[in-house]
């Protein structure tokens, strides 16, 4: 007859073996998804460049994209005329997804989104008034949506900030200070001549194709920045999910860690908006979607970036090949987001979440 205590030791090792192997299969699940939304992501890059009025193998394409053949024709078509789109589109949505989704942590609410609480407001706020004020060139205009998107930020955060900040205050906030933003964007362009007026509308709905060769390195290079430190400072991320005091009683310095975090996703979605314009919704959707994928217990940044750059491939390419007449990549990714928005909506207030 076995004694109590072996009993219990085999009943401690069952249970640490069960742990074991759940974490096993979570991680394998988190790996396989976000390997699976890489490759997606990479097959739709190429298949951007593939399409047009002059089609291209995708042999061609990663060809022409990594320099390992020489076609002066399909050089020219892929690496000058539709190289620079595509790159455009994945870093955007990378970027785009990856902060719409540290928003979502850090202020603990689906909603919480650069789309809402006046980020992208403050970029289009500032674009415009520099196109219709200023008459400056497309790389100025790019400066001041980002600088514009900074000074919404910071504007919110001082406003928000009660010995602390919590979601629902800095959401709230945000809210006001974008619809104030809105309007007074729509004040200028009432105010503006008819091609001015044209050209900041153009800005103001977003596209891919807006962006230039320096506001496509700038973007590059802060994401080769700020993704791996993203990752790096996912840990606070988790910490901070906990709930201030149990973070304070960890020992965690939540407001700064907070401000750190909230600097790098506004930094990140800020030369988003710069190179391609407001797209709205991508930043929303893109992290409920990977974390929906990978499971409650993965972090989700990884696939949540690879998400959004899906997102914004799949509108460019349905805005420029699928419909009749081409069309802004904005106005797909709104038309995209708008029925989720409203599934949102309703799904929150029916669990009482909605306030």
């Amino acid at each position: 007859m076995a004694t109590p205590t072996l009993v219990q030791d085999t009943d401690v090792e069952h249970a640490v073996g069960t742990i074991q192997r759940g974490r096993v299969v979570r991680k394998g699940r988190v790996l396989g998804v976000t390997t699976a939304l890489a490759l997606l992501a990479f097959a739709l890059f190429v298949a951007t460049m593939m399409v047009g009025s002059f089609p291209v193998t995708p042999w061609e394409v990663i060809a022409s994209t990594f320099r390992l053949g020489s076609d002066p024709s399909v050089d020219f078509v892929v690496r000058d005329l539709r190289l620079p789109v595509a790159t455009t589109a994945l870093a955007v949505g990378l970027a785009m997804g990856v902060s719409g989704l540290v928003f979502q942590k850090l202020l603990a609410n689906p909603l919480a989104s650069p789309d809402f609480v006046g980020i992208s407001s403050g970029a289009g706020l500032a674009a415009v008034g520099s196109i219709i004020l200023l008459n400056v060139s497309a790389m100025f205009v790019s400066v001041a949506a980002l600088g514009g998107a900074l000074v919404a930020a910071l504007l919110i955060y001082l406003l928000a900030w009660r010995d602390g900040i919590t979601g629902y205050r800095f959401i709230l906030i945000g809210i006001g200070v974008s619809e104030l933003m809105v309007a007074l964007t729509g004040y200028l362009i009432a105010r503006a001549d008819i091609f001015e007026a044209r050209e900041a509308m153009t800005w103001l709905v977003g596209s891919v194709g807006n962006a230039g060769p320096t506001q496509l390195r700038i973007l590059l290079v802060a994401l080769a920045v700020l993704l791996p430190l993203t990752l790096v400072l996912n840990r606070h991320l988790d910490v901070l999910e906990l709930g201030d005091d149990a973070a304070k009683a960890l020992g965690a310095n939540v407001e700064r860690m907070r401000l750190v975090l909230l600097a790098v996703a506004v930094v990140l979605v800020a030369l988003a908006t710069a190179a391609a314009g407001p797209l709205p919704f991508v930043a929303l959707i893109a992290g409920p979607i990977a974390v929906r994928l990978i499971g409650a217990n993965g972090s989700g940044l990884v696939a949540a970036a690879f998400v959004g750059a899906l997102i914004v491939l799949v509108a460019d390419l349905v805005a420029q090949h699928v419909v009749p007449v081409e069309l802004p990549t904005g106005v797909v990714t709104g038309a995209i987001g708008a029925p989720y928005l409203i599934w949102l909506l309703a799904t929150v207030n029916r669990e009482g979440r909605g306030g």
